[in-house]
């Protein structure tokens, strides 16, 4: 009997040109992301339909190997992309510190702000700095591990105690953030929407197989240095709460996507700041079978203005 997939992987194979694959990793336990950045070799058992999205998608016996990993979702599937900020007691607290506060005042809703899907890229690929955050120093781009969640079917005024019916899975992310540009307007969206600078994945585990989201590691490394550790058992708004909350008289459509924030760690926070620039390696790991995204950094190439 057919299987629903559990591990899903968006990728181009080998010998297959340009045509897109989704697949489930045939070794239940390897970090897709890790493997294909040292040059190990990746089986996947193909999964029926071109679509996460496509409810009928089974897992087959015809094995293709990763040649290109993609992005969970493509740009054209992913309608939304909604995020919060502040979602993490321990990130919150050093925000406030940083701001001479003792005690963070925790939101009393989530903090959401939006973005569009082709600030999306995979891992492998590299994040591209904008010419418009130059001097680095002073814009400060900014890492932030991610767990992302996946709607699978329209949500819409929907309860906490019904909110995990409507995922499809969870995937990694990192919001790279440019912190100059989100602390000179008062809407961090134009901070967050730059074109590929937003890795995401590098594998979507199903709802099925992660049934607690509230207990999932996250870590950042920076050019070798772990500079981010925390998990999602610290979220101010867990994943039921989130989802209620932004689905209330708002209609959630299958493929949105929801960054729920990320833990303390972040660079610009630091008394000695820590800020992206060209050259560098940024690994997001996030546990619960979903593993690691790495890109590296690279400057926006100089082209003629019109």
């Amino acid at each position: 009997m057919a299987q629903r997939w559990t591990r899903l992987v968006r990728f181009k194979a080998h010998g297959h040109g340009d045509r897109v694959f989704l697949g489930q990793p045939v070794d239940p336990s390897i970090d897709v992301g890790l493997a294909l950045h040292s040059g190990q070799p990746v089986d996947v058992y193909q999964i029926s339909g071109t679509s996460a999205l496509d409810n009928s998608a089974v897992v087959t016996t015809n094995k293709l190997q990763i040649a290109k990993l993609l992005t969970p979702l493509s740009q054209e599937e992913t309608p939304l992309v909604r995020c919060l900020g502040l979602n993490y007691l321990d990130h919150a607290e050093e925000v406030a510190h940083l701001a001479g506060r003792e005690k963070a005042d925790l939101p009393r809703f989530p903090i959401l702000f939006y973005k569009p899907s082709t600030t999306l890229i995979a891992g492998g690929e590299p994040i591209i700095l904008p010419e418009i955050v130059k001097p680095y120093e002073e814009h400060l781009p900014d890492y932030e591990v991610e767990l992302a969640i996946v709607i699978g079917k329209a949500a819409k005024n929907v309860s906490e105690e019904h909110a995990l019916d409507y995922v499809l899975g969870y995937t990694g992310a990192n919001d790279v953030s440019f912190r100059q540009w989100q602390q000179v307007i008062p809407q961090w969206g134009f901070s967050k929407s730059f074109d590929d600078t937003n890795p995401l994945g590098p594998v979507l585990v199903s709802a099925s197989a992660l049934s607690n989201p509230q207990d999932v590691p996250l870590k950042t490394t920076l050019n070798g240095n772990v500079v981010q550790n925390g998990n999602t058992s610290k979220q101010i708004f867990n994943v039921k709460k989130t989802i209620a909350s932004l689905s209330q008289s708002t209609t959630l459509q299958p493929g949105t996507l929801i960054l729920t924030g990320t833990p303390a760690g972040v660079g610009f926070v630091r008394r000695e700041k820590l800020w992206l620039k060209p050259g560098d390696e940024v690994h997001c790991s996030v546990g619960a079978g979903i593993g690691t995204l790495i890109n590296s950094v690279q400057a926006e190439p100089q082209k003629a203005r019109l």
